[in-house]
């Protein structure tokens, strides 16, 4: 089987999940850059372009630091999820843990970088939670595949988005880490 020296570069680079330790402006047009291919040929889900994507990640940011967490290929920036453990669910009625954005750039799509972001995701989570709840479009079959293979169930619809839950169970963690 033929590899592309990319596809090379990726399985022989060792691939680092980490919190984002700050948000400047380099940093922001990468994530930016990301966000927009992520939702090529998904537009209803990404909003309304760059200047929708800049303000929605700044409040992600603001909203869960802790939890902002990026897979690096290398010094390369491949994605990103944004796990938040004090969201207030209305469907709830309390307090959970949610991903509110979750994006691989297409390039470092198919080597298991998305996997490690969301086991490290859902290792924060239940350190601070027992339930987890994210919205995802009703035609990105791709990604309700991903989600239910990590026990995530379909639990309701408003529009185009449909809301996945997941209990955990809930780790004694270091709650400050």
């Amino acid at each position: 089987m033929l590899f592309k020296p990319h596809d090379e570069l990726i399985s022989m680079a060792k691939v680092k999940i980490e919190r984002l330790p700050k948000l400047d402006q380099e940093t922001l047009e990468r994530l930016i850059e990301i966000y927009m291919r992520g939702y090529e040929g998904m537009r209803e889900y990404g909003g309304e372009g760059e200047s929708y994507a800049k303000r929605y990640l700044r409040w992600c940011w603001n909203k869960a630091k802790d939890g902002f967490f990026i897979a690096k290929v290398g010094d390369e920036i491949a994605g990103f999820i944004v796990c938040d453990a004090d969201w207030y669910s209305k469907y709830e009625g309390r307090t959970v843990g949610a991903i509110h954005e979750f994006v691989l750039d297409k390039k470092f799509q198919g080597h298991g970088i998305g996997h490690k972001l969301m086991e490290r995701c859902l290792e924060y989570l239940a350190e601070r939670t027992d339930r987890v709840e994210l919205w995802v479009g009703e035609k990105n079959e791709g990604a309700i595949r991903f989600y239910e293979n990590y026990g995530f169930k379909k639990v309701g619809q408003s529009g185009i988005w449909v809301r996945m839950v997941k209990d955990l169970k809930r780790k004694e963690g270091n709650a400050s880490e």
